[in-house]
Order: C-alpha cells, then sequence, then structure tokens
C-alpha cells in the first residue's frame, strides 16, 4: 500500500545517512526516519514524499539500541538529530558517513575506518545565529521558520544563554524593536563575547545603550544597509593559540597564534578542538613553501607563521576576513604574505611558483570549477583539504585523483557534537 503523509508505520533502522536519518525500508520504499539508530525497531510517522524517498519522525521505540539515552533535546532544534544517541556511537556513525560518502560520490575505498576525534558535547559553539521573534531569540527548527529554544540544545555556554536573556531584557527596556537576527562571537576561554544585532528594514540603530553584563561588545546592522554601528565595546573578539615551534614539540618554543576576528568573520565554531585542529593541519604541512586559499582571518597561515615558517601565502577575498586577516598577519611580515582575492582570481594569475602545499578550507560548496582548474593548473606537491561538507569533499578528492594525485591520510573531527555535521581533514600527495 502506498505510503501517505501522516501515516503511521513500522521501521528497523539500517544505517545512517547524510543529514542525520537513518535509513530504513517499508515495502521496498526507502525511508528516512529521524529519531531512530541503526538496529531498533521503531513506529514512526510519515512527513512528507518526494518521489523515490519518503521521511518520517519516530513517535515509538518498539526495540530499543543499547546506545539509546535521554537527552530532552527536540531533534529539529539546531541539528540535534543525534542527541538520542550515546556520544561513542554517534562518533562511529560519523565514521560510516564519511566511508559512505567517499564510497558513493567519490569513487574510493577508504583502507579502514576513519578516526574521528570527539568533543566535549556541552558549551562547545564559539559562534551562533539565533533568530528573534517578538523579542524570542532561539534557533530554527529543522526545514521551518520556527523558533525553539537554544539553551536545552547545551551547545553554548550557560554564561552566553544568560547574556542572551540579559540583552533581551535590555531591549525591551530601551524600546528597541525590529530585531531579526542575533550574531554571537566568543573566544574560546569566553572572557570576550561579541554580539550584532540584524535590524529589519530601515529600523535605526539606539543612539545610547548601556552595557549588557556578559556581552563585551554590541553592534547593530540592517538588512537595507550592511554598515555597522557599533552601541558600545568593541565587535572583535581575539584568540590566542599554541603551535609548535622550532622543536616540533607543542609549546616547546612558547610560540602562539595571536586571531583578533570580527564577529562577522567566519571563524572555526569549536572551542574545545580548534587547537587540535590547527595543530593536526600544522603536522601535515610539508616543508618549503605554503599557499593557504580561503584562508579567513588567518587561522592556519598565522599558526604556520607563529610556529615559524616562512614563504606563506594566504589568499582570502571576503571582506571582512581579510580586514581580520592584515591584522593578524602583520606580525610576520616577510614571513607571510597577504593576498586580497577571490581563490578563483588569485590561481588565474600567471607566474605562481608551484608550491609544496596548498592548504585548502573552502566554504561548503567545496572547490568551484574555476577554483579546481587553477588548483590542476597549479600542481602542489601536497594538498591539505580541511572539509565541512562530506559531498563536496568527496567529489573533490576524486576529481584530484583522476589527475594524478594519491589519497595519503584521511582523519575527521566532531565540530558539532549531537548534529550530522563533521569536519574532515585530507591529505593528497601528488605522483609527479
Amino acid at each position: 500500500m502506498p505510503l501517505t503523509p501522516d501515516s503511521e508505520i513500522v521501521l528497523t533502522a539500517e544505517k545512517p545517512v547524510a543529514g542525520g536519518r537513518m535509513l530504513a525500508r517499508h515495502d521496498g520504499q526507502v525511508v528516512f526516519v529521524a529519531g531512530a539508530i541503526p538496529g531498533e525497531r521503531v513506529r514512526a510517522r510519515v512527513e512528507r514524499l518526494s518521489k523515490q524517498l519518503a521521511f518520517a519522525e519516530t513517535l515509538e521505540v518498539l526495540e530499543a539500541s543499547p546506545d539509546r539515552r535521554a537527552s530532552g533535546v527536540d531533534w529539529a532544534c539546531a541539528g540535534s538529530i543525534y542527541a538520542h544517541i550515546a556520544y561513542p556511537r554517534q562518533l562511529s556513525l560519523k565514521s560510516e558517513l564519511v566511508a559512505d560518502a567517499f564510497a558513493r560520490i567519490g569513487k574510493i575505498t577508504l583502507p579502514a575506518a576513519t578516526p574521528v576525534m570527539g568533543s566535549q558535547e556541552q558549551g562547545y559553539r564559539m559562534r551562533a545565529r539565533l533568530h528573534a521573534r517578538e523579542g524570542r531569540f532561539g534557533f530554527f527548527r529543522e526545514g521551518t521558520h520556527e523558533l525553539c529554544d537554544a539553551g536545552p540544545t547545551n551547545q553554548l555556554l550557560p554564561a552566553t544563554m544568560a547574556a542572551v536573556d540579559r540583552l533581551r531584557a535590555a531591549l525591551r527596556s530601551n524600546h528597541v524593536e525590529g530585531v531579526i537576527a542575533c550574531e554571537i562571537s566568543e573566544n574560546i576561554p569566553a572572557s570576550e563575547r561579541a554580539v550584532l544585532l540584524e535590524l529589519e528594514g530601515s529600523r535605526i540603530p539606539p543612539l545610547e545603550l548601556d552595557a549588557v553584563e556578559g556581552i563585551t561588545g554590541l553592534a547593530f546592522t540592517s538588512r537595507q544597509n550592511s554598515r555597522v554601528t557599533v552601541a558600545y565595546g568593541s565587535p572583535y573578539v581575539s584568540d590566542r593559540i599554541e603551535v609548535s615551534g622550532a622543536s616540533g614539540v607543542s609549546g616547546a618554543s612558547g610560540a602562539s597564534a595571536v586571531l583578533m576576528h570580527h564577529v562577522q568573520s567566519f571563524f572555526q565554531g569549536n572551542r574545545y578542538l580548534l587547537p587540535w585542529l590547527v595543530g593536526r593541519l600544522l603536522d601535515h604541512v610539508i616543508g618549503g613553501d605554503v599557499i593557504d586559499l580561503y584562508a579567513g582571518v588567518g587561522l592556519f597561515a598565522v599558526a604556520l607563521a607563529a610556529s615559524g615558517r616562512a614563504d606563506i601565502t594566504a589568499v582570502e577575498g571576503d571582506r571582512w576576513s581579510v580586514r581580520d586577516l592584515d591584522a593578524n598577519a602583520a606580525p610576520y611580515a616577510g614571513a607571510l604574505a597577504v593576498e586580497h582575492s577571490p581563490v578563483e582570481r588569485y590561481l588565474q594569475r600567471s607566474g605562481i611558483r608551484r608550491p609544496e602545499t596548498v592548504v585548502l578550507d573552502p566554504p561548503r560548496t567545496g572547490l568551484s570549477r574555476d577554483a579546481m582548474s587553477g588548483m590542476l593548473r597549479l600542481k602542489p606537491r601536497r594538498i591539505v583539504y580541511v572539509s565541512c561538507d562530506l559531498a563536496t569533499v568527496a567529489r573533490d578528492v576524486k576529481r584530484f585523483l583522476e589527475e594524478g594525485y594519491r589519497l595519503e591520510h584521511i582523519e575527521a573531527s566532531d565540530l558539532f557534537p549531537n548534529t550530522a555535521h563533521v569536519e574532515t581533514l585530507v591529505i593528497l600527495e601528488s605522483k609527479i
């Protein structure tokens, strides 16, 4: 009997799929079900149908996995779709997702299970965008514009949520209306917390606003006018990340990378794994010159320079990030050069010397066609590829292998616990 929306069915979850749901089947029909664990038998409600797939939500667990735990979290709030799964099992499922993406999209069979570095689950998030509705701040539920409470997801520190509550009260008492979004940026120790409030239409930011406890800088912007107006403090936060020095032992030379980043600039979001990720990347950058594409505020390039490396070029086109990159690179003049350019345009230049290593940390869409063509012309000896999207990194790695590279190493990290996201670090080596 064909499935229909809102019908209830019994399913046995088989394996994880991209996005966080589990694959199951009902009379031969593939169903992606939320709230289950592979091996579990559940009663589920069909949410929607596409041409080849059905999507369902677990209503009742009939046969539970030993890895099931009570979470008290709305699975659809901020991608908390793995919150009901014991954390070690989450990591093993993400390893399965890596293998599946590389096999299905990249046509690459990985020789072994990819290790996934775990994180503390609570308060890991340094950056967040909250949406605002009628004085409330929260995340959107998956696939909707319905607000859900960010607090129970435990992604943000309790101190962050308390500061947001005080900010809401301050806005209300000062009759500030028309706030539609709230960008939060913290440093690793959470000693600095910058907030950017986005106003609807042509709303004018308040002329005066007292400082809010727990928020070191508050600024306003609007969709109609992208200019940032600082209400008080600084819209920047700064981090100091210890790196390996000339001896190759972390901290042995006292080297550290100091990184300032604006609330609007992209910065990696997990406070617990950020230093580890930087260290792992530096371990895989070989001697010689380095080009860091999609350099952002300079997380990797500045860390390389702070560790004593030279002949580094950092390429970034985003206007907010490149301003921070300039400031962060300034202490390393002569060792680190900054290029203000989209990656595609930079790679079109003639005369770029073939580098020993290219570091890539592209957006979720991966390498554009022009960026890939430029990389293949450049022919770096080693590619160190950091990716937040399994589908696009598998696609790009496949192309590199077709053009004469070999896959040397792959590992992953869980930058967003309890969600379906997984960050990969891939090392490619030229055969030429």
